[in-house]
């Protein structure tokens, strides 16, 4: 039995607080009808990361264990609700030899807030290549940055799901970061899921990896006008919200390793900003590609008050 199907006696206890495994934790309804319920984001909606990643958890328990996912599409499109739960209606859409396809609805009070397609496919021995990873200082040589935001902002870490996380960020003047290249805004962060994941279920690991890769893409996008809110003070000068999502997994990993989140934004227009990002492993592998469009709107400052 997968642990997505259900939480085995040798994972972490999905009640503890700060259990990462938690966060992708669904309820069977039906043979195709999932059930989940997702933090904050913000104040007033669920983190996008998590929906997509309880979508893909729901995806991956129509098909067979065998088949691992490659790839997936998500669009963001209403705000969730972080007081209600929400409901993952499955498409089976077709099983061939060597790949699977699934669409997955998420539905709050008769609407749909998101929708996701993904692949799965069997294993098969091919070539490889890959881009080099940028030789940037491990995590162990940096700050945590999360002691200093509990500090600031007691609410917003507490409703927030990176209490089950592990994250670092490289300083852009830090050895081995490439140069950046002009209107291409650029950063590094280390990720990890905070809690041990099962080693033997595939699935567990990219629906993490797919939770994680939510947190900083849209702030790459926003860079030239303000840093992520984990390393800025003040109120924020943007709006964001993440539009689409378009991940690939092309090697096996471990999400409860570190992992480098290499990011770049090639645009920013018409109120919206694209980013690219790569993660690598330790080793220097390239084990999973995302790329992301979020609502990138710069707030205008309030004249005080008289």
């Amino acid at each position: 039995m997968r642990v997505t199907d259900a939480i085995s006696q040798d994972s972490p206890d999905p009640g503890t607080p700060g259990s990462f495994i938690e966060l992708l934790r669904i309820e069977q309804l039906d043979k195709n009808l999932f059930r989940g319920s997702c933090h904050a984001g913000a104040p007033t909606r669920t983190f996008g990361g998590q929906v997509a990643a309880q979508a893909l958890t729901a995806a991956g328990r129509t098909v067979n264990p065998a088949r691992a996912v490659h790839s997936l599409h998500g669009y963001f499109l209403r705000p969730g609700d972080p007081q209600r739960p929400i409901e993952y209606e499955v498409d089976r859409v077709r099983d061939g030899f060597s790949y699977a396809t699934r669409r997955v609805t998420a539905i709050q009070q008769g609407e749909a807030i998101f929708t996701l397609s993904a692949s799965f496919k069997l294993p098969e021995e091919a070539g490889t290549r890959q881009r080099t990873m940028p030789p940037v200082p491990g995590p162990e040589e940096l700050p945590d940055p999360f002691p200093l935001w509990a500090e600031q902002a007691p609410e917003d870490y507490a409703r927030s799901g990176f209490r089950s996380l592990d994250m670092r960020f490289v300083p852009a003047d830090a050895p081995g970061v490439p140069p950046e290249l002009p209107g291409v805004p650029q950063q590094f962060v280390w990720l990890r899921a905070g809690t041990p994941l099962p080693a033997d279920d595939p699935l567990v690991q990219v629906c993490a990896l797919t939770y994680l890769s939510d947190l900083t893409l849209a702030p790459t996008a926003a860079l030239h006008v303000q840093p992520h809110r984990l390393q800025r003070s003040g109120p924020p000068r943007v709006m964001l919200a993440s539009l689409d999502h378009a991940m690939w997994f092309h090697r096996p990993f471990r999400a409860d390793d570190w992992l480098l989140f290499a990011q770049r934004s090639p645009s920013a227009s018409d109120g919206r900003g694209l980013s690219l990002g790569e993660f690598y492993n330790r080793d220097g592998e390239l084990v999973a590609s995302a790329v992301q469009e979020a609502l990138l709107r710069e707030l205008q400052p309030q004249p005080p008050r008289p």
